[in-house]
């Protein structure tokens, strides 16, 4: 069920008049559980087993963390069931092909058979942030969650379910433990965030994605700059896909009166790749940053072991993004960046006295390059594109001017927002007139169809 379909229009119709009823009742959270294990069970019923036992798990995990004395082994129960659960559905049909390449470079025609297992949609964000919860309770951050309706809720709440944020504990059940008070600005604001978000989805993702599928479907039979232009129409297509699916959340749970975290913080204004990684995918960074970096010693053992953690853990979250190489890949060119970046980025000299915006170029620049493994089907494709982009010439990429219009007014837009114009910006008059435009541009936008968040794949 997609937020910019009708049949969720129809569906979010129902359930928020009986939100709306019933948010000062007992019937508050049941009813919430209910739409969001109706909402997840739109894509495949089956999967919602699957959900029901990753939370009955880590619930249990809890309850029994409470009583007993062995805590570490109820916590690694959680650990290895939630990991196990994205090794199985995730990982084993890259794994399985790995193997099978390794035993045909060794000249033998023995082939693990394939597993034929579908993804669940959201299970590497649900399985984290059920995850979080008994990390968090093991640590002593949170308080045992009694009730396992509301633990349940916190788990699979419909708006952020299947492509985050990814929430914490600590922020999001105490919400779900009070009734929801739901302001007059909740409801315009949040439905303000909502229809940016479609815009940013429809309007501006699905009209780049028709240019870059084109492109990287096809990488061998166009030129360099065609492909170098295609990777620049990706990058901010996924941003506005992504971010887009979060503003739209995030604006739902404001009319329910849930305030979800912020996920996209302008992250191509970064001025450096350590700001970038606190702007994107904000969510997903600060869940490694506590759950994965700082375990492994984050920077308190020195700098080679810094560097080490920082490797591993942008190695892992290329590999959270997909079962692929050219995703290890991709997380790999950005602990590289790191390690070049990092001390530089904290001198006097690149502080003070380099441009703000040749940093933000430079930063652009890198990530928009680091896409191309991201984006691109396979290894070989990678590597074509790379090639050419490199080595071979110019000619008319015929990118839509429409699309470039659009990138450079959200590119203006957003360094508006980070300059002394910002209270602008936030005059009710300037929202009301930007909501207008986003409205009447998407009755008239190319149409892209229906097409699927990219972050549901993943």
């Amino acid at each position: 069920m997609l937020f910019h379909t009708w049949t969720f229009i129809i569906f979010f119709a129902i359930v928020y008049p009986g939100h709306l009823i019933l948010r000062h009742t007992r019937l508050r959270l049941p009813w919430l559980l209910v739409a969001s294990y109706v909402f997840y069970g739109w894509w495949n019923p089956l999967y919602l087993g699957l959900i029901v036992y990753s939370t009955a798990i880590d619930y249990f995990a809890v309850a029994r963390m409470a009583r007993s004395h062995r805590r570490r082994l109820w916590l690694a129960l959680s650990v290895v069931n939630n990991l196990a659960l994205l090794g199985l559905f995730k990982y084993a049909g890259f794994v399985t092909e790995t193997l099978n390449a390794a035993v045909a470079a060794l000249g033998s025609t023995y082939q693990l058979p394939a597993p034929d297992l579908l993804l669940p949609v959201g299970i590497s964000f649900y399985t984290f942030q059920s995850l979080s919860y008994t990390v968090d309770y093991y640590r002593g951050y949170v308080d045992r969650e009694p009730s396992f309706i509301r633990f349940a809720t916190y788990v699979s709440l419909f708006p952020q379910l299947v492509a985050g944020p990814i929430e914490r504990a600590g922020h999001l059940l105490p919400q779900l433990r009070k009734q929801s008070k739901i302001s007059g600005v909740d409801v315009t604001d949040g439905l303000s965030l909502f229809f940016v978000g479609l815009f940013k989805k429809v309007a501006l993702a699905d009209y780049l994605a028709m240019y870059a599928d084109k492109v990287y479907a096809m990488p061998g039979y166009f030129d360099g700059f065609t492909l170098m232009v295609a990777t620049f129409a990706f990058g901010w297509q996924i941003y506005f896909d992504f971010s887009g699916y979060t503003d739209m959340a995030r604006g739902i749970g404001r009319m329910m009166g849930i305030r979800l975290m912020l996920n996209f913080n302008n992250p191509y204004l970064a001025t450096g790749l350590g700001d970038f990684w606190e702007r994107w995918h904000i969510s997903l960074s600060s869940w490694f940053k506590h759950y994965l970096y700082i375990p492994l010693g984050g920077n308190r053992h020195g700098t080679l072991n810094t560097y080490r953690n920082m490797a591993l853990t942008m190695v892992i979250s290329g590999l959270w993004h997909g079962a692929g190489w050219t995703f290890i890949i991709w997380g790999a060119l950005h602990a590289v960046g790191r390690f070049v970046t990092r001390e530089l980025e904290r001198t006097r000299f690149y502080v003070h006295r380099v441009p703000r915006i040749c940093k933000q170029l430079g930063v652009f620049v890198f990530v928009t390059f680091t896409w191309i493994f991201f984006r691109a089907e396979t290894w070989s494709d990678a590597v074509v594109i790379v090639k050419r982009v490199f080595a071979s010439g110019f000619s008319n990429p015929d990118f839509p001017l429409l699309a470039l219009f659009l990138i450079v007014s959200i590119w203006a837009y957003q360094y508006l927002y980070e300059s002394r114009l910002r209270r602008a910006l936030e005059w009710a008059p300037v929202k009301i007139a930007i909501v207008v435009i986003i409205l009447i541009y998407l009755t008239i936008c190319p149409e892209g169809g229906e097409k699927p968040f990219i972050y549901f794949q993943f």
